[in-house]
């Protein structure tokens, strides 16, 4: 298969190792030119429980050098969507499939701007995989992969199957679902209770767990999410802040990616996580007082990086 990816970063790479490997004929498209000229002159190295092995695939600054494609996989940041989702447009074959794998919620909104929602794939992964330098990915961890057709349907949930199994031959262990809106929505509930503590206070995802004011601040975020959630028509886990704090412990040495956008400076997703939750409860006319508060001190954070 044709695959594009779009956001070379460290789990774009990743996955397009992954797909590499298994036979495909994958393009890397970025906008950062030292890793797509590591990438061409040297190959992807990746790290791995203490073993490293390189894998040859293209890498481009321009899209027009990868194609139509049958499957486009956007891994941007969700603050550059909805750009990602106009170079998706570009490369998607005229019956391809555009799939987002993001963290965050909006995304599959935002692309369905562009790509119409019948043929736009969304989910999540357990996968984890840290950036290291230009060319070089370090995969932290594995896990399932979760996809649905954004918009519901039976002829949607077959042609997720396909994809899944697709995947899972690939080694991406993948399962297939037929209302992804619930699953998207239980990840997030886990970055909500976990991103934004760890990226104003620098503390690992662990640390959560260390203090009961934390736990108290982290619980009352992720509730807060659920009732939004739950106004919203979306049945999400009943045991949603217990899994999360599962979650923190079983990652617990690891920075959440909101953390390692703020130890780098960067902009965070937070508009895509608490912010989100802000705005649908504005919506609602619900009060979201912890995580309108932890949005505006992580926005005030990176407003204020030097």
């Amino acid at each position: 298969m044709k695959i594009a990816v779009v956001g070379a970063g460290a789990m774009g790479s990743l996955f397009g190792a992954l797909l590499t490997e298994a036979q495909n004929q994958v393009g890397l498209y970025d906008i950062w030119p030292e890793h797509v000229h590591a990438v061409n002159e040297r190959g992807l190295r990746i790290e791995r429980e203490g073993t490293t092995r390189i894998v040859q695939i293209h890498a481009t600054t321009d899209p027009k050098e990868i194609g139509r494609a049958e499957l486009v996989i956007i891994f941007v940041k969700s603050t550059q969507t909805e750009p990602a989702a106009e170079t998706a447009r570009e490369l998607s074959a005229p019956q391809g499939w555009v799939m987002t794998l993001q963290n965050g919620m909006g995304n599959a909104d935002i692309i369905s701007e562009f790509i119409e929602p019948a043929r736009i794939l969304a989910g999540t992964t357990a996968h984890g995989a840290t950036m290291l330098g230009p060319g070089n990915i370090r995969h932290a961890g594995a896990g399932t992969t979760t996809i649905g057709v954004w918009a519901r349907s039976e002829q949607g949930f077959e042609r997720a199957r396909y994809f899944a199994e697709f995947f899972t031959r690939a080694g991406i262990q993948t399962d297939a679902v037929e209302d992804v809106h619930r699953v998207v929505w239980n990840k997030l509930l886990i970055n909500v209770g976990i991103n934004a503590i760890t990226a104003l206070t620098g503390i690992t995802n662990g640390q959560v767990l260390d203090l009961e004011s934390t736990r108290e601040i982290s619980r009352n975020a992720v509730e807060e999410a659920i009732t939004v959630a739950r106004a919203s028509g979306i049945d999400v886990d009943e045991d949603a802040v217990d899994h999360m704090f599962k979650v923190a412990k079983a990652t617990a040495v690891n920075r959440s990616s909101m953390g390692q956008d703020v130890d780098r400076k960067r902009q965070t997703e937070i508009l895509a996580i608490n912010g989100y939750i802000v705005r649908e409860a504005d919506k609602l006319g619900l009060k979201v007082p912890v995580n309108r508060t932890l949005t505006a001190l992580v926005e005030t954070l990176q407003f204020h990086y030097s």
